[in-house]
This record gives structure tokens, C-alpha cells and sequence, in this order.
């Protein structure tokens, strides 16, 4: 069994900003699927097939900076093992439309991916980070800017890379980490 989360905030106000990428993506992996409430979680999940792969789709209901909370406590209930967690988050650092993967890397940064290595004391877990890096520079601080909804023209984008995600998912799923690492990450 394994374990896909994505990072956001709760609350209106943040439903379509840059820092819910996590959250969108995991929206459209549970399409098909009926969700639940787990309330010691503190998050919204659905169990789902990839493949022969039993997989649980999570969305905590933390905010981004307590995100290891919810992985933590379900890593320990459903005795997963780390590098078998997928956390989908944003990345400031990559251009909007891109994605990279990697395993085993620090958090550069990221308070909800630090709050994860925090929780499981290791790094050892999948990523899938998602551009969200505008095309212009941005002259207000990182931590407002990501809180910022995407333009008209980013949605666009932002669907095709919501697909593009859902089928790295599979990929890292069914063909493993280090096919899906060459052929996503050698896009950028």
C-alpha cells in the first residue's frame, strides 16, 4: 500500500492559489472515488487501484505548515513504509507547467515538506514538485506570492500540468521511481 498526498491550506480564500497545487491534483486523482473523513487524521481521503497498486489519496486538513501531522499519523496507522509516500506540493523555484521528481531531498525551503521530514524523521519519500515560477519576476516576498490565485492564462497551463501530474503518478506506480525520474525530469 501506498500513500499520495497533496499540500495545501483549507479555507476559501486559498482554494485556487499557487501554495493549493497539491490540493487541485489531488481533487482530480479522486474523481473517480468515493472520499471520506478521517477525523484523528485530520484529512479527507479515498482509496484507489493503480494497477495492482492500493493506493490512499490524502488530503490533510491542516494548514501547509502542519502537513506531517496527518502523514505522520497515517504512515504509523497503515504501517507504510517512507519511500512508499508521494507528497505533490508546489515549487517556486521551477517554471509553471513544469514538474520534477525526486526521493530522498531535503526540503529547500518548503515549511509543509518540512513538516513531513519533521514528522517521519527522514527525507526518504517521493516528491512530485509543480511549478508554480511565473514568467515575470515577482517583486512581493515568496511566502504572499504563493498564497496568490493563478492568472487566466496560468490556468491553462495549470490543467495541462494537472494531467501531466496525474500520469507521473501512475508512472511512478506501476513502472517505478527512477523511470518516472528520467522521463519527467529530463522535460525541464
Amino acid at each position: 500500500m501506498k500513500i499520495i498526498v497533496g499540500l495545501g491550506n483549507p479555507g476559501k480564500e486559498y482554494e485556487k492559489t499557487r501554495h493549493n497545487v497539491g490540493w487541485l491534483i489531488i481533487d482530480e486523482l479522486m474523481k473517480d472515488s468515493e472520499g471520506q473523513k478521517d477525523k484523528r487524521a485530520n484529512c479527507f481521503y479515498s482509496k484507489k487501484k493503480f494497477g495492482k497498486e492500493e493506493v490512499i489519496i490524502v488530503k490533510p486538513l491542516t494548514f501547509m505548515n502542519n502537513s506531517g501531522q496527518t502523514v505522520g499519523y497515517l504512515q504509523k496507522k497503515h504501517l507504510i513504509k517512507t519511500e512508499d509516500i508521494i507528497v505533490i506540493h508546489d515549487d517556486l523555484d521551477i517554471p509553471l507547467g513544469k514538474i520534477r521528481i525526486n526521493q530522498n531531498r531535503s526540503s529547500a525551503g518548503h515549511k509543509g515538506v518540512q513538516s513531513i521530514i519533521d514528522h517521519l524523521k527522514t527525507k526518504n519519500f517521493i516528491r512530485i514538485r509543480i511549478g508554480v515560477k511565473p514568467e515575470n519576476e515577482v517583486k512581493i516576498p515568496a511566502e504572499k506570492f504563493v498564497l496568490k490565485n493563478f492568472s487566466k492564462k496560468e490556468e491553462k497551463t495549470l490543467k495541462q500540468v494537472m494531467q501531466e501530474t496525474c500520469l507521473a503518478v501512475s508512472e511512478i506506480l506501476e513502472k517505478g521511481i527512477n523511470k518516472a525520474m528520467n522521463g519527467y525530469n529530463s522535460k525541464l
